[in-house]
């Protein structure tokens, strides 16, 4: 299974199986799994990782996009 850079906006787009921080959990660093419904960020990159919105409505920085 391999992954790419969250921090990249080229590499995200919507229906993108990521693994997101949320902003509750960013000291632990636990991370959610979900697919991406839409980018938040409208920079092509950040240093904490672009932010997104899954589909579950949860929203946090993309820290790895999945790739099957």
């Amino acid at each position: 299974m391999e992954k790419l850079d969250g921090r990249n906006r080229k590499n995200i787009q919507a229906g993108c199986n990521v693994e997101i921080v949320q902003k509750h959990h960013q000291r632990s660093g636990e991370l959610t799994v979900g697919i991406v419904k839409r980018l938040l960020t409208k920079s092509p990159n950040h240093p904490h990782g672009i932010k997104v919105q899954l589909e579950s409505g949860e929203v946090g920085r993309v820290k790895n996009v999945i790739l099957e």
